[in-house]
């Protein structure tokens, strides 16, 4: 089995902490709980995207023509729904220029186990790498089957982004999907009986949205 901790990115950051610390709140309402997940996102992306390639290309300055570096592949961000919009605005922030793709994703409450309902891809999505967002990664069986879609449409650089993650998600993801790179605000100690991240913050898309 692979080593999950090779696949996994903690983000070390003042500013990322402080703001989980607010998200995992219970008092924090719902408007403070959005704006947060965002900007989170956005300060995530920026290492995302560290070694995305980038090509060679002209441009005119006031001055001089030059040459510059641009990313030279599409990017496509893929949040699973519904959580995954709360983070959607916070990457497009950085890179407004994304396509968006939409894979919908619920739990079974008996099983546990995730059902998919709706998939919408860019045709061409294979074409350059592939952002998935999803808050939460606890048994990793929603992001398992995400990714095992992205890969069945031709995706060869997926990259998991995460609020909070499980010790057992990460290490089902490193089994099935040893190539996909997890980045994640924070890795919480445990799963409880109900499969719910422990301490985490809850049911993001409820808090998110309001709905709990």
């Amino acid at each position: 089995m692979s080593n999950p901790s090779a696949h996994l990115h903690i983000f070390d950051h003042p500013l990322i902490h402080h703001k989980l610390s607010y998200i995992r709140d219970r008092h924090t309402n719902t408007r403070d709980f959005r704006r947060l997940l965002s900007e989170i996102a956005t300060l995530m992306t920026y290492e995302v995207c560290r070694d995305f390639v980038t090509e060679s290309a002209e441009v005119e300055t006031p001055l001089e023509r030059t040459r510059v570096r641009r990313i030279a592949t599409p990017i496509t961000l893929v949040p699973v729904l519904r959580a995954g919009l709360g983070m959607t605005r916070g990457v497009l922030e950085m890179i407004p220029e994304a396509r968006v793709g939409h894979i919908g994703i619920r739990r079974d409450e008996s099983t546990a186990l995730p059902v998919g309902y709706y998939t919408k891809l860019p045709s061409d999505v294979a074409a350059g790498p592939v952002i998935l967002v999803d808050p939460m990664l606890a048994t990793g069986g929603s992001s398992d089957y995400a990714i095992t879609l992205l890969r069945e449409a031709g995706c060869t650089d997926v990259r998991l982004v995460c609020l909070v993650a499980a010790p057992e998600g990460v290490a089902r993801l490193a089994k099935a999907h040893p190539e996909v790179r997890i980045y994640a605000a924070a890795l919480d100690r445990e799963l409880d009986s109900n499969k719910y991240i422990r301490p985490g913050l809850g049911d993001a898309g409820d808090r998110c949205y309001g709905t709990g």
